[in-house]
Order: C-alpha cells, then structure tokens, then sequence
C-alpha cells in the first residue's frame, strides 16, 4: 500500500514537472520572448550609420558574433566552434543564410525568439552557451539589422556538428526548466539620473558585448551569479578577469587612457595584453567600435560595483619594488634562451610594446594561468592593421619545463612566488 502511495506520488510529481516546462515552452514559442515589452531608447548602432547594411555589419561585430561561429581560418558564421564545458563540449551552429544548414528559411520572428527567448525555429530551447540571457535585452530593430547583415553575406553549407554531452545534459527539455529559473526576459531600459555615455556603454557591455557572460562567476546550475557582476572567473581554461571598478582586484587604478588602449588596440602597457578568447574580443570586436563608443564603455565599467577577488594588480610602480630576487635555474635558463629574444630580460619587449611583461596581469597571478595558456599554446592578435604573434611551446617544452619557466616569469617580473606544478601543467594542456 506505501509503495503504491509512492508511486502515486512520483508519477504526479514528473506529471507536473512535464507539464510546467510544456507550458513555459508553449509560451516561449507562441510569444517569442515577450515583444509586448518596452523597446529600448538606446539604439546599438552609431547615429552617424544609416544604411541597414552599416548598421547591421557595425551590431554584428559589436555583438562579436564571429568569435562564437567562425572556426579560424574557416568561413565566416559557418559555425563548427567547440566549447569544452564541464559537462561535455558544444559546437556553434551554421548562421549563414543557407537555407538547408544555416538560418536562411527563419522569419524575422523567429530569429528574434532566438536572441530574446533562447529558442531555434522548431521551438528547441537553445543551450545558454549561446548568450541569450544576455541578447534577451536587444532591442527588435538591432536584431533585425543584425539578421539583415547575416543574410547579406555568402551562405554558406555546412551541416552542423553533434553536441557531446553526458546525460542529463544532453537533454534538451531540461533547459526549458533553466530559462524558467534563470532567463529575465526583459529589454535594455536606461537608467534614469545616469548620463547618457554610460547607458550606452551598459548597453554594449551588458546586452550587445554580453562582458557578463565571461567574466561573471556562475553558480552550480551555470547561471550567472549577479550579486558577482563582472567580478571575474575561469572558462576554458582562461581567466577572465575581474573587471569591476575595485582598484586591487578590478580595473578601478587604470586610467581612462589605459582602458581605452586595452579595448580599442589589445595593450596597456603594465597593465596587460589581450590574448585566448579576450583576444579575440578585441580582433572581431572592440577594435571596431567608435571612439565614443570605447569611451562609452569606460565610462559604464568605471562605475561597476567593485568587487573583490582575483588577482590582486598594484601600480606598476609598487610591482617593480617589490620584483623579489631569483636564482639561476632551469626557469631562467629557459627564457634566457628562447624567451629575451623578444622580451627582454628587462620585460619591456624588443619591436613591439604588446611583448612587454613587467607587471601585467598575467605575470601577476601565482597560479600562471593565463601564462601557461599562453607558453602551451601561443598567441596571435590582428589588430590595427598589424600581426601580433607569439608562437607556442607546448610541443617543445616537458610540463616541468613548462611549470618551472612560468614560475620564473611570475617571479622575475609580476614579484610573486610562483606555485605551478608539472601537474597543474599537464591538466591545462
């Protein structure tokens, strides 16, 4: 009699469980992520662009569309990007306008739920890999120009590449569920008694440049923890750093100067090189913008809470005092002999001041994360008309290797006692 109560009582419980997420899902479908809601005034495209394809073209790179769904050195928006997460990896999908393998049959409507609601033309939901949550706060008419851009390209055929997932994530119901926790489906509105520099800038950042995205912390189910806004974290195998005004952990000591440099060109020197996927921000994205577009952004990151956590960053100047001394090993014999070449033993760079290592970020942090991202694998930034190009080492270099030269770089010029173990290398290959 028990067993068959509870048995009762499980069966009535998945029935309701079922039937919730049908219902969101009816919903999400029939109202393509709530269009009744109020438009933003903030439109994403400068004024000064009036043609839709100008427009289009300037929302698709501000939006860095590309980064997610060109592999490097394929076509353009033909998707095929693999994003290695916890529970498996996910690959981009198609956006060119073919119409067997791509987004060329959707309606205006349907690409909208897309961005607001996180769902595809059959009404699929969408993983969040893809930034809807983010994308949710465009405006209609910024994402039909963007469409329009899309559509105005080469289509391109190349069926899209299965998901490898582990259950229960490969089940694509569930993620109904998760937009019901987690998905605010609400369009960018500005901030009254803010300026009007930094509501454009929260636009970009929040809902067109989705910085969120990145460097906010998630939670166990993978939501973004918004109590943490920007207060950085680690996604594949990269750190995203805090970027939040806080003037240890954050970007609160940079001068305006220096913010612009790192978001228009990749470099502040002593304060960081763009490199992994904050590179490529800066190469499909930010080096784009307007200049009053790049001051808008300073403008809205200068006035993000602050944040504590992350690597601590002091002024270069503190940084250079505090440099401790090193002993010959195999460290420095490593970059004495492939590495001051072009970065000096001095860490000011040979031809180019994006080779520069004093005091970075980098270089700062004990765990050499980025670092050995960087020694493992290498790094190129297009950016300004130039190459920037460090090649990799991971082919050449054992994991002791690896760990003993990046603790080395991380003495030598960030003045921190380097804790990277052979182990911790080969984790991170």
């Amino acid at each position: 009699m028990k067993i068959g109560r509870l048995i009762g009582r499980l069966v009535a419980l998945i029935l309701l469980v079922v039937i919730g997420f049908s219902v969101y899902a009816l919903l999400t479908v029939r109202h393509g992520g709530d269009e009744t809601a109020a438009q933003p005034s903030v439109a994403g495209a400068p004024a000064e662009l009036t043609t839709p394809q100008a427009r289009g073209e300037y929302l698709t790179r501000a939006a860095d569309c590309a980064a997610c769904h060109t592999v490097p050195g394929g076509q353009a928006f033909a998707g095929g990007v693999a994003f290695k997460l916890p529970m498996g990896t996910i690959y981009s999908t198609n956006i060119t306008a073919d119409k067997d393998t791509g987004i060329g049959s959707w309606s205006d409507d349907e690409f909208v739920r897309a961005m607001h609601a996180g769902v595809n033309k059959e009404g699929q939901p969408l993983y969040p890999a893809f930034p809807y949550t983010s994308y949710t706060a465009l405006s209609r008419d910024d994402i039909l120009a963007i469409k329009a851009y899309l559509f105005s390209l080469p289509a391109v055929h190349a069926p899209a590449r299965a998901n490898e997932l582990s259950f229960p994530f490969n089940q694509r119901w569930a993620i109904s569920l998760w937009n019901a926790a987690f998905l605010k489906k609400q369009r960018f509105q500005p901030e009254q008694g803010k300026p009007e520099a930094w509501n454009r800038g929260a636009y970009l950042a929040t809902a067109l440049g989705h910085c969120d995205e990145c460097h906010t912390p998630r939670n166990a189910a993978f939501a973004l923890e918004s109590g943490k806004a920007l207060a950085g974290t680690e996604l594949q195998g990269w750190k995203a750093y805090n970027i939040t005004s806080d003037k240890d952990h954050g970007i609160g000591a940079w001068t305006d100067q220096e913010l612009t440099d790192y978001l228009s060109k990749g470099h502040a020197t002593g304060r960081g090189t763009a490199s992994g996927p904050m590179g490529e921000v800066v190469e499909n994205s930010l080096q784009y913008l307007t200049p009053t577009d790049i001051a808008a952004l300073v403008t809205y990151l200068r006035d993000v809470k602050p944040q504590a956590g992350g690597v601590s960053v002091p002024p270069v100047a503190a940084t250079a005092n505090t440099q401790t001394a090193t002993t010959a090993g195999l460290g420095e014999q490593l970059f004495v002999g492939a590495c001051a070449g072009c970065h000096l033993d001095n860490g000011q760079g040979r031809q180019t001041d994006y080779a520069s290592l004093t005091g970075i970020r980098s270089v700062r942090d004990p765990h050499a994360t980025n670092l050995t991202q960087v020694i493992l694998h290498g790094t190129q930034l297009h950016v300004g008309g130039q190459r920037i190009f460090m090649p990799s080492f991971g082919r050449a270099y054992t994991d002791a290797e690896v760990a003993a030269l990046s603790n080395y770089v991380v003495s030598h010029f960030g003045g921190q006692q380097g804790t990277l173990s052979a182990a911790e290398v080969a984790q991170r290959r």
